[in-house]
């Protein structure tokens, strides 16, 4: 941390407090000493634990979304896409389970945390768009509605995978398990 303000301290230090702690069980003291700083610096930087807490889940939410963005670039001819696109997020929420448990731990707090509301709101917005595009089918023309509600499944998708990895990996759906029900979903559904 040598060369960093104590701004980015305190923010690198309250990231790593909630992997470890949670949003819940982080307090001013923790932050500080892992930051190497006095108290007085959050509420000098951030105004308060929870604006630097809220700041620190919407940037490890971001170099997330930074991360998935480069791992779903799959080529559109690409044999199993499918498979693979899923098998890539699947592999991050392993690599990131601590951000998804704190996740799951902050939706909890919406009505709590006004701030944190807003911003996961914005973000299923983003992640609706930003999750359709990587699955559509590039010689279908989609209307706004219908990719739309495909990412809303897409998210629904995703935040339930990352359930089933947080609570019991071993059981927990696979890419190849997904692709093989949703072809049975889609058969079972008629116009």
């Amino acid at each position: 941390m040598a060369g960093m303000g104590n701004r980015e301290d305190l923010l690198d230090a309250a990231k790593r407090c909630l992997y470890e702690k949670g949003y819940a069980k982080t307090s001013i003291r923790d932050i500080a000493t892992a930051a190497g700083v006095s108290m007085a610096a959050v509420g000098y930087h951030f105004g308060s634990k929870e604006a630097l807490l809220n700041e620190a889940f919407r940037q490890a939410n971001l170099e997330w979304a930074e991360e998935i963005t480069k791992a779903l670039d799959v080529p559109a001819d690409a044999p199993d896409r499918f498979e693979e696109l899923w098998t890539r997020v699947i592999h991050s929420f392993t690599a990131h389970r601590a951000l998804w448990a704190t996740t799951f731990e902050v939706i909890g707090l919406v009505d709590h945390v006004p701030e944190i509301h807003q911003w996961l709101i914005n973000g299923l917005a983003e992640a609706r768009e930003g999750l359709a595009y990587p699955f559509e089918d590039r010689d279908a023309t989609l209307d706004d509605h219908t990719r739309r509600a495909m990412g809303s499944v897409y998210q629904a998708l995703l935040t339930g995978v990352m359930a089933q990895h947080l609570i019991d990996p071993t059981t927990a759906l696979t890419a190849h398990d997904m692709a093989t029900a949703l072809k049975a979903i889609g058969k079972s559904i008629k116009d």
